[in-house]
């Protein structure tokens, strides 16, 4: 016994001609599973969920505008509940089964603590159309919340998120250690004081960010839609949306949608209604029948469905099953025809939301290696500790004095260190949003712009992201004669001619040979256009006023209304091109088929059989009858691999097959076969019987069909072009120039993805390709990959489910050998397969990644890379909420990397290291100090010299080193090769952080013990003479760092001076200041301050004289 449990959930949007659609298929497995035994017939599924001439679909209104129509977006699941159970793949699950149940299909559970239908936190539910009161269960609100906090965890969370870390707790633990008297220094200020600026800034950054979190998502739930009630239609907000409303979307009998927001296929898909609910009078009656639909619980699968709709009040009651073409998902798009739907699914219980993974808090990898040197910091901070009460024997209360030279050398580990990188990221930020050369660049991640500048692999969509969804006709091919874009005329001239030239020509032997000759070109040209017009799916549509009626295309087909419709942008780019020559599709249904001659003549097809295209046949056929003569004609297109074998001999199909692919066309062969009335009889009974076979059904309509597939007439090639985005292919050779792999993950089809990265040059003409067989086992998955490792330096293209079956059975072969590649093409992956070749990246090179993307399907792949960069596409902004970095076109990208994530990260290096100098600087002062006095612990500056220190003394010098920049932007643009030593992590390395640490305790010994030595009696004087000399060290320093300077710097420079010299007037308790007016005073700082300085200044001279690093030689 089977039960079939089902239900669906539909929301709708209104204010932007846009919807988004969910769509999952789950027919096959079902049917092979079940069968028959399902209570209900679901072996005749209806095309679309229609409610009245309305769509019954599942929808959730999450940040989509629509204008003037409404629109819908649907999702449906199943499940199936018995002993055995089949489960949603297919899998015979052992559950359990109440002794009893009601009228209506609901759950089916022991007990209501019972979870042993293994539904987890999902479950089955019924919902009844207009009627949300009668719900089941509580439902998700239909809202999004992208917030972190509330009004009452804000500041706790805050805290908690500051303080987890040990670096910032250790510092809140040594200013509450200044509230003991016997570990207290010096003034509590001192302390307390660097530790609240710190948590300031940091507050006020996350409620800067929360708050425009919070404004996003309001503008998104208060989105306004139309909701059919008792009451009429009423106007509804997004969040006030639940499981079981209906929206109003207009009457139509059919529609189309496009999911590459949801799966990267450009396609646009058709549906239908449902069938028991077209014969309403209106919409309103939705409310009056008793009619509900059931579903299974949320899934992640985006292909597969299987549902029923049931109404009660009929006699006998009806029960439809939903498929596949009943269905709308979320972030897909409805592209004709309008729909009602009953909201099934809201808010987290979308398809485009569970395929979404959670997003992580991002580290940039900068981060982890400055917390790496604060770490060997803090070790430096406890030997030097230790050793300083080793050299007193441990004499005393030891244990305490540990404590105080632990609080005595804190700055060691400087405080100040994450302000400065956290302002200059804020800068950072800034630069990036005000570049004009970029604009609209957007930036809402600001913690990490320094991952833009060591980025190893990027991996970028393709459907709107390197094109613009705009399939373009470039070349016919004849054989003998080719026409590009620039010869078109001649095809529409040679068009015109075929149907004007008289009917009856003069015998053959009569006519000039000139005529003889371009009778056959004329003939030929009209053969192939009228070829390609006639072997697609493509269905004009005619529009009036936005509204679709198809009744009155049929009469009047006018040209400004007319819209075509088809499973394959490239189709529809084929017949909008016999268009343009003179030969226009004008209507279609699902038996005929009329073209319009350049003459205005219309010419009537019958539509007898149509093969459609599939996958593994790479080719589709059509076979037609022309009413005004009778013939019958079998019309086929396909792949040059597959048509190669069945057309007649030729010597060039071939080689130009070839010299387009190299061009990055689309290529597909087109061919023809008279069929006489008495071959089609037989080969339609043949046909006939082979579909109601019940064994190897398959098999024997392919055999029937490849019996008629054979010595057909090569009429043409075409090649049709996606078209790139501006500067793709410039942007891409930038990439590749500066050691970046790309790589290629899309939803869409094999040829289309290998046409495009040819196209995009992703892939080089002269580079080799390994098309990687499509493989479903282990044994195959072996033999292809020891194929593809006798292959060298040659592009990869594989499709997802042979990307499946490697990662789970080879998942570390198959990532060192794609690792190698120059470029990797990724087709038909889910959103779920890109996020995990994206973490799988990360794993096993340990290099920084970029996901590139403009759609939904692209979020968890943007989410999961190191940095994630969303492109604004026409389509929605899902990618771009959802990313680090915002971008307007691809090509900016280059100017992102190169530029703004070379100087940021780059800049955050010097100013890191630059810190943590002026800390040690005045540490390695304290332990002379120490040493010199006995190793007492006792501090060498006081109060506000030490805030002064790190503050209004040397923070606008040193923070004005985000401002500089080692060559120009033009010139990091036209040499990214200068980004590759990025790639090693050179500018800050152990090495460089052993340099600086050399430096800082040089200077700071030079600096120390010359005071001591130079002071005459004064204690004072040591003071005065020694932070005189420190704080001009330091100024010095950053002068020496700078690459270019700006004039900020230099304001910065005399400002810190200038507030030193004024604020000695207020320093009695810490400096003379009588001293300091003299020259003794004078002569001996400038004497420290040079032999502290000078060596370094000499060592970067002699340094770029001999060995000038490379960014130096583009600048001389």
């Amino acid at each position: 016994m089977f039960i079939a449990q089902w239900s669906l959930k539909i929301t709708y949007s209104r204010k932007s001609c846009q919807a988004d659609v969910e769509i999952l298929r789950h027919w096959k497995t079902l049917q092979t599973n079940i069968g028959s035994s399902l209570p209900v017939n679901i072996t005749t599924l209806s095309a679309a969920v229609y409610v009245a001439r309305l769509y019954l679909v599942p929808f959730s209104a999450i940040g989509w505008f629509i204008d003037e129509e409404c629109f819908v977006l649907v999702e449906v699941m199943s499940q199936f509940l018995s002993v055995p159970a089949i489960q949603p793949n297919g899998v015979l699950k052992k559950t359990c089964l109440c002794n009893s149940f009601t009228s209506l299909p609901v759950p089916l559970r022991c007990c209501p603590w019972s979870r042993c239908c293994g539904m987890g936190d999902f479950r089955p539910r019924t919902v009844w159309l207009g009627h949300p009161e009668k719900r089941e269960q509580r439902y998700p609100r239909n809202v999004i919340n992208n917030q972190k906090y509330n009004f009452f965890t804000f500041l706790p969370m805050v805290l908690y998120n500051e303080y987890k870390y040990f670096f910032n707790l250790y510092f809140l633990l040594l200013a509450c250690s200044q509230f003991i008297d016997e570990l207290r220094l010096g003034d509590l200020y001192t302390y307390w004081i660097p530790l609240g600026l710190v948590l300031i800034i940091t507050v006020v950054r996350e409620a800067v960010e929360e708050i425009r979190c919070y404004l996003r998502d309001k503008e998104v739930n208060s989105q306004i839609y139309s909701k059919l009630s008792t009451r009429g239609t009423v106007k509804v907000k997004s969040s006030g949306i639940q499981v079981g409303d209906l929206i109003i979307v207009e009457k139509v009998c059919s529609c189309f949608l496009r999911t590459d927001q949801l799966d990267g296929e450009t396609d646009w898909k058709l549906r239908l209604p449902v069938a028991c609910t077209q014969r309403l009078p209106t919409a309103a009656d939705l409310l009056q029948i008793r009619s509900y639909v059931y579903a299974e619980e949320p899934n992640i699968d985006i292909h597969n469905f299987i549902g029923t709709f049931t109404r009660e009040d009929g006699d006998p009651p009806v029960n439809e099953s939903l498929s596949i073409e009943n269905t709308l998902w979320a972030s897909t798009v409805v592209a004709s025809g309008t729909v009602v739907g009953v909201v099934i699914y809201t808010g987290k219980e979308l398809r485009s939301v569970m395929n979404t993974s959670n997003p992580k808090h991002k580290v940039g990898l900068f981060d982890l290696e400055v917390n790496c040197l604060t770490k060997i910091l803090f070790g430096a901070l406890v030997v030097v500790s230790l050793a300083m009460v080793a050299l007193q024997h441990f004499a005393g209360r030891w244990y305490l004095q540990i404590f105080r030279f632990l609080l005595l050398f804190s700055n060691i580990v400087p405080i100040s260190l994450r302000v400065n990188l956290d302002m200059g990221k804020m800068v950072f930020s800034w630069m990036i949003k005000k570049d004009s050369k970029i604009p609209g660049t957007l930036v809402r991640a600001s913690t990490i712009p320094e991952q833009l500048g060591r980025i190893s692999y990027l991996l970028t969509d393709k459907t709107g992201t390197l094109t613009q969804n705009e399939m373009v006709f470039r070349r016919l091919h004849l054989g003998t004669v080719a026409y590009g874009m620039d010869s078109m005329d001649e095809v529409q001239s040679h068009v015109f001619s075929a149907y004007t030239q008289p009917t009856h020509d003069l015998p053959a032997s009569r006519a000039p040979a000139a005529t003889k000759v371009r009778k056959t070109i004329i003939s030929r040209v009209h053969e192939a256009v009228k070829a390609i017009a006639l072997v697609h799916n493509v269905t004009p549509v005619y529009e009036s006023n936005g509204v679709t009626d198809q009744a009155e295309a049929e009469q009047h087909y006018e040209d400004t209304c007319r819209v075509y419709q088809a499973s394959s942008p490239d189709e529809v780019s084929l017949v909008q091109w016999t268009e343009s020559v003179g030969l226009t599709l004008v209507g279609r249904d699902q038996s005929s088929m009329q073209l319009r001659t350049p003459t205005g003549q219309i010419l009537n097809f019958t539509i007898l059989q149509i093969f459609p295209f599939t996958y593994e046949s790479k080719r589709m056929g059509i076979i037609v009858r022309d009413e005004s003569t009778g013939e019958i004609t079998f019309y086929m297109k396909g792949a040059d691999v597959v048509m190669a074998g069945i057309v007649q001999y030729n010597d060039w199909l071939e080689e130009e097959c070839g010299n387009m692919a190299r061009e990055g066309l689309r290529v597909l062969v087109v061919s023809k076969k008279s069929l006489t009335e008495e071959q089609y009889q037989d080969f339609e009974a043949r046909y006939v019987q082979a579909k109601l076979s019940v064994h190897d059904r398959s098999l024997k309509v392919a055999t029937v069909i490849e019996s008629l597939e054979m010595e057909m007439e090569l009429l043409c090639l075409t090649g049709v072009e996606d078209q790139l985005q501006t500067d793709v292919r410039p942007t891409l050779e930038i990439l590749r120039n500066a050691g970046i792999k790309v790589w290629m993950l899309t939803g869409d089809k094999l040829e289309t993805a290998t046409c495009t990265a040819k196209n995009a040059h992703l892939i080089t003409r002269n580079q080799d390709i390994h098309i990687f067989r499509p493989v479903t086992t282990r044994g195959e998955a072996h033999l292809e990959l020891n194929a593809f490792r006798r292959k060298h330096d040659c592009a990869l293209v594989i499709s997802g489910d042979s990307l499946e079956v490697c990662l789970k059975y080879y998942e570390y072969e198959f990532m060192e050998l794609a690792c190698q590649c120059p470029a990797v093409v990724c087709c038909r992956c889910t959103p779920t397969q890109k996020a995990q070749i994206v973490r799988l990246l990360q794993e096993r090179t340990g290099k920084l990644t970029c996901a590139v993307g403009d759609g939904g399907n692209d979020v968890s792949m943007i989410q999961e890379a190191d940095c994630g960069v969303g492109v604004e596409g026409k389509e929605g902004k899902q990618a771009s909420l959802a990313a680090d970095f915002s971008v307007t076109q691809f090509k900016h990208l280059g100017r992102l990397l190169m530029v703004h994530g070379r100087n940021s990260y780059k800049r955050s290096a010097a100013l890191s290291q630059f810190v943590i100098h002026r800390s040690l600087c005045i540490s390695t002062m304290q332990a002379v100090f120490s040493s010199v006095f006995y190793f007492a612990s006792v501090p060498l500056y006081q109060g506000f010299l030490v805030i002064g220190y790190t503050t209004i003394y040397t923070m606008f010098p040193v923070f004005s080193l985000v401002l500089d920049k080692d060559v120009k932007s033009e010139v990091a643009m036209l040499y990214p090769e200068l980004y590759k030593d990025l790639l090693k992590g050179r500018p800050l390395s152990f090495k460089t952080f052993l340099i600086w640490v050399l430096i800082s305790i040089y200077q700071g010994s030079i600096i120390m013990y010359g005071a001591l030595l130079l002071f005459e009696s004064e204690f004072v004087h040591i003071v005065a003479i020694s932070f005189t000399s420190l704080i001009l060290t330091e100024l010095l320093m950053v002068a020496l760092t700078i690459q270019t300077w700006h004039w900020l710097m230099i304001v910065g420079e005399l400002l810190s001076l200038a507030c030193y010299a004024a604020s000695l007037v207020f320093m009695h308790d810490f400096i003379d200041v009588y001293f300091i007016t003299t020259v003794s005073f004078l002569w001996k700082v400038t004497v420290i301050t040079l032999v502290s300085c000078l060596p370094l200044y000499i060592l970067k001279y002699l340094r770029r004289r001999f060995s000038p690093p490379n960014y130096s030689k583009l600048t001389t």
